[in-house]
Order: C-alpha cells, then structure tokens, then sequence
C-alpha cells in the first residue's frame, strides 16, 4: 500500500467518457451512521457504479434492537446521472469534506435526508494485493471520519440525527481478493478527539496481508498505523463477541482499546456482499429482506461473513464508538489466531 497523506482524492465518482475501463473497474463509496453512544439504530448506506456493465447499485441497512432492515437496489448506469439508484440519491457537496444523501419512501420503513461533513482529515492510498487467481487487486481506498445533521425517520418516526458519528470509505478500481485469507478487519472507532481506522487482512495461517490506516485527528493530524495486535473473542458462529486491539504508530504512540460488539446486526450478506455488487439485473430492481437478530442468523449461516457492527470502545477510560468490520474464514482448516497477549 502507498500511502498518499494529506493529497486530495478524486471525490465524485468517475463519469462517462473515461476511456479504456476494464471489465471488472468499480467506484464505489459507503458511509455508516450510528449515535455518538453507540444505541440503536445503526445505518450503512453503499452505492457503486461498474461502467463497463452498464450497472449501478446500491444498499440500506437498518439496524434496530430487534432486527436487521435490508434494502437492495440496482439499474442501468445509463439510465441514471451516476447519483445514485432506487430511492437513494448521494452528491458530493464538497471533494473530501461534505456529502449530501437522501432516501425516499421504501419498504423497509427508513428514510432519511443526511448532510455528512468531515471531522478529520482523510486517509488514503492505493491497494496493491496478489491473489491465488491470476487476477490482480490494485484500487484506492478512502476512509474518513466525519458528523451528520438532518433527519432520519423510521416508520414514521422522525428523529434529529445532529452530531451523529459516521465514518465513510470510498474506493476505486479492481478488487479481486480471492483465496488464502483468515482474518479480515475494517476498524473505525471514534472517540471526541480523533478516530483510530485501518484495514487488516491476514492469511489462513495467520501472516499479514495488508495493513493500512491512521489515527485521524480533529486537529487535522494523520498518524499512520505501523502495527496492530488483537485478542478477539468470536461464537461458534464466527460473530463477534469483543475483545481487545492495541494500535502502535508512526509517531511511537499506542493505543490499546476494547470493543464490545453485543448490539448485534450489521451483516453485510444483507447489503449483497458475497458477490452479488455489480451483477446486473437490468432497471429499476429493489428487493428488501430482515434478519431476526435472536441468534438464527450469524455469519456462518449467510452468503457472506463480512460484518459491520456498531461497537461500544473503552480506550483507557475514554468512551467510544464506531463500527468494527470483520470477516473469517468458513474454511474448517482454519483457527483464529490472536496475536495480543
């Protein structure tokens, strides 16, 4: 990974007439949004675009104390202004420091009309990973940490959502991760100063494979991480339960923080992970499902075992909050590994 600190990303998502995009070429951005305490409910909103498929899509999860709401969405990319598709609409109000998203009336019940701006600065770079297949990976990754205002409204409920934590993640390019990883890790927890991301991948037998991330500061600082530990605790159905993470970077700092990840939900199965983005199925399709959160669905049991879970942190006293991404393996060879003591 190159890291490119403090350059400005490309924002909007790539518009018609970039020559010579490869078949597999994507844009795509997600951005959560959960309460500064960690209560219910948790939002995960994706959009993405493939040119070359003439495909856009996009999902909203819904995440309550009792169930996971999950909405999916796709059309032609011709047919829309590449803002976005089924009832949700996203624009760039600024390049790296304000988004605007939008929701209309769907059968889940959620809308919503969100204005998220940048409390940090963003970290990025460019991802450049081998697979087992002869396919390569190699895509811009983004990941910035940020507040909302606006409204949200959940069966006619409507609720301020004003200061509301969220963080967002844009990437571009190829991405064809295949075979041979463990442990996977998306970690953004925000605490009232600054907020601790990075991506962590490791193999079946426990070796990294891509790190990448930084403490991102309110005061516009970018410590990159160098090193992460961790000692989790998952069920027998690959959820996970909590555990602890301790982050060393560049400037010589460490930070050791827990995570409790009890709120349940965040299976990201339910926003078409597995394998289904980018497959077209023509214009204007929506389909919506739930997931009963009482211990019937778990990532063992979906399409996919990547989960975005609203956690509760505690670094050293200070309370936090934020989504811990994690996926492992399904594959029976396969024990997790912690590598904190």
């Amino acid at each position: 990974m190159t890291s490119t600190e403090h350059a400005e990303f490309h924002d909007p998502l790539v518009q018609p007439g970039v020559p010579e995009l490869p078949d597999g070429f994507f844009d795509r951005l997600m951005f959560n949004l959960h309460p500064a305490d960690a209560a219910s409910p948790s939002v995960i909103v994706g959009y993405g675009i493939y040119p070359a498929r003439d495909t856009a899509d996009g999902f909203v999860l819904l995440t309550t104390g009792a169930e996971q709401r999950n909405l999916r969405f796709s059309t032609l990319l011709g047919a829309t202004e590449r803002d976005g598709a089924g009832p949700l609409r996203v624009r760039v109000v600024e390049p790296n420091a304000q988004w605007r998203l939008t929701l209309a009336p769907n059968e889940i019940g959620a809308e919503f009309d969100l204005t998220w701006r940048a409390r940090t600065p963003a970290w990025w770079g460019t991802i450049e990973v081998g697979n087992s297949s002869a396919a390569r990976t190699c895509f811009d990754h983004l990941f910035q940490s940020g507040r909302y205002a606006g409204t949200l409204t959940v069966d006619g409920e409507t609720v301020p959502v004003d200061g509301w934590y969220g963080q967002r993640d844009r990437s571009r390019g190829l991405r064809t991760m295949s075979g041979g990883q463990g442990l996977h890790i998306w970690y953004q927890a925000q605490f009232p100063e600054f907020a601790i991301g990075f991506l962590l991948v490791e193999t079946r037998t426990g070796e990294r494979l891509l790190l990448e991330g930084a403490v991102m500061g309110e005061d516009g600082s970018l410590d990159p991480i160098i090193d992460v530990r961790h000692a989790l605790e998952f069920t027998d159905g690959l959820d996970l339960i909590g555990g602890v993470v301790r982050v060393h970077t560049a400037s010589g700092r460490s930070y050791r923080a827990h995570a409790d990840a009890g709120a349940g939900g965040g299976y990201m199965a339910g926003a078409g992970y597995g394998g289904h983005h980018g497959v077209s199925h023509g214009a204007e399709h929506i389909e919506s499902d739930r997931y009963p959160l009482d211990g019937s669905v778990s990532p063992r049991t979906l399409d996919s075992a990547l989960t975005d879970r609203l956690c509760r942190f505690d670094l050293d006293g200070v309370a936090g909050s934020g989504i811990f991404e994690f996926a492992l393996t399904r594959s029976s060879s396969y024990r997790y590994r912690p590598t904190l003591d």
